[in-house]
């Protein structure tokens, strides 16, 4: 990681703990998990609020007037709004997308859960999703909240990913493995 997306990852960190810590004061984390999932969703569906966000070309005055407007629009909190005013105001609107990152494993650790990213070459059913939760809750002790996304090109397999574990049972790897020691033995 490069210093500068450190030190970008800590200012984010910064901003999502400080509004963390409100909702959890006024007992309204509920509300702040909904607000992150409402934002995260719209940026990942909105090409203007992405380029609102990361262009550099927009004013404070633009970029505050813009977000506070939006937020109003999709009925966030009066923390969440103040929050993003105050990073729009400072020229650091860039880094919404890790301060909602950040949020949510904040708020996953308030209900003691963590998140696997899933990777599979075909969708799961939910047997099998309520399956792997459950093998994976027994391993680390949490309640597991799975992120499940289908990539055609493993052509077998699956991998898990919680926190900086990996889990790799595709067909490559089990080739790339099997390549390896034949490469030891000849």
């Amino acid at each position: 990681m490069s210093e500068q997306d450190s030190t970008s990852k800590g200012i984010a960190k910064r901003y999502a703990t400080a509004l963390f810590d409100l909702a959890d004061e006024t007992d309204d984390i509920p509300t702040l998990e909904k607000n992150v999932t409402t934002l995260k969703r719209s940026i990942d569906e909105s090409t203007d609020l992405n380029r609102l966000i990361s262009s550099p070309i927009y004013s404070r005055d633009q970029q505050k007037s813009a977000i506070t407007a939006i937020a109003k629009k999709m009925g966030l909190s009066s923390f969440m709004a103040n929050t993003l005013s105050l990073m729009a105001e400072k020229r650091r609107l860039f880094l919404v997308p890790t301060f909602l990152f950040v949020l949510n494993d904040l708020i996953a650790a308030s209900k003691n859960e963590i998140t696997a990213e899933l990777v599979s070459a075909k969708s799961l059913s939910k047997a099998q999703l309520d399956k792997l939760a459950k093998s994976l809750k027994t391993n680390f002790g949490k309640d597991v909240k799975i992120n499940a996304s289908v990539d055609e090109n493993l052509i077998g397999g699956m991998i898990v990913k919680v926190g900086s574990r990996m889990i790799d049972t595709t067909i490559h790897a089990k080739l790339n493995s099997l390549q390896n020691i034949m490469k030891e033995v000849g």
